[in-house]
């Protein structure tokens, strides 16, 4: 695969930072995961959007403007030849430092950007089987802890909840917020069903998902009941359906949370129709879009 790295693209095995990288030394970047649909970044402007706002707010100057980061991605796209089942990570950190310590002020010259593409074949049998989730002990925090908003390189916490729900056997973390009510997954969204209403959580203690977005937005487009809302564990266990959302998956069913199988076939009938409703709004979104001019 070709990497851009700091303006050039450099194949997959030239592709090096300094061992001084803010991002390696203390995890201080930001970063953002793109769908590739159709040769296009789908959802591209509130990806963007969401990264500016998340370097703004620790004072991360990234360098480039969103027009010349859309160039940069379309070359990616392009010099991999990424059609569909595809992804890319969008990384951002400080640069590097003088000295390996916290503070920002040591980070001398540019940052450093880098764009990783990769390969994701849709598997058709995983989709049938849906996901495992486990309930961690890991918390998602308050936002004056480590802000969830803020989609950092420092992500401990979701590697933490992970590392346990695989310990379980389980295909993804259920983590809660600090009031012990649901509030994400260690890698995705997470929704339920109940009487045909979709639940959400509050959002407080959870990134702010493009895809759960989305998806909220196409309830209410369509008439489907939902609500964004605290809940417990309990009302998890009752439900009809459940499922998570993310970039790259879309919306994927859930089996079984901490042992409770769901009680509806997978999918269920709303995820079902919902799974339907994405992928029209996905293809309509990169059918509008055109590769930028002046690429290099």
């Amino acid at each position: 695969m070709k990497i851009h790295l700091n303006g050039q693209l450099v194949d997959e095995d030239q592709a090096r930072i300094s061992v001084f990288d803010s991002g390696f030394v203390l995890g201080d970047g930001v970063w953002e995961g793109l769908r590739v649909v159709d040769g296009h970044p789908a959802f591209l402007e509130p990806h963007l959007d969401r990264l500016f706002e998340a370097a703004r707010s620790i004072v991360l100057d990234i360098g480039l403007d969103p027009d010349e980061l859309t160039r940069a991605i379309y070359e990616t796209i392009e010099a991999n030849g990424l059609d569909n089942d595809a992804h890319l990570r969008v990384m951002v950190t400080r640069g590097v430092r003088r000295e390996p310590y916290q503070d920002p002020r040591l980070a001398i010259g540019k940052p450093t950007v880098v764009i990783v593409p990769a390969k994701s074949p849709h598997d058709p049998a995983a989709v049938e089987r849906g996901l495992k989730l486990f309930t961690v002990h890991v918390r998602r925090g308050a936002p004056d802890v480590q802000d969830a908003k803020i989609n950092s390189h420092s992500k401990f916490n979701c590697i933490s909840a992970c590392i346990q729900a695989n310990e379980a056997g389980a295909d993804e973390a259920l983590m809660l917020d600090p009031h012990g009510f649901v509030a994400t997954c260690n890698s995705t969204h997470f929704f339920i069903v109940r009487g045909g209403e979709v639940w959400a959580s509050s959002g407080k203690y959870c990134l702010g998902g493009i895809t759960r977005g989305n998806v909220l937005r196409l309830c209410r487009d369509n008439g489907i009941a939902c609500f964004e809302k605290d809940f417990s564990l309990t009302d998890v266990y009752g439900a009809e359906e459940a499922f998570v959302t993310g970039t790259l998956g879309g919306l994927t069913s859930v089996r079984s949370v901490d042992g409770r199988e769901m009680d509806t076939p997978l999918p269920g009938p709303v995820t079902r129709r919902l799974q339907t409703l994405y992928a029209d709004l996905i293809r309509a979104d990169v059918a509008d879009r055109r590769a930028p001019e002046g690429r290099t």
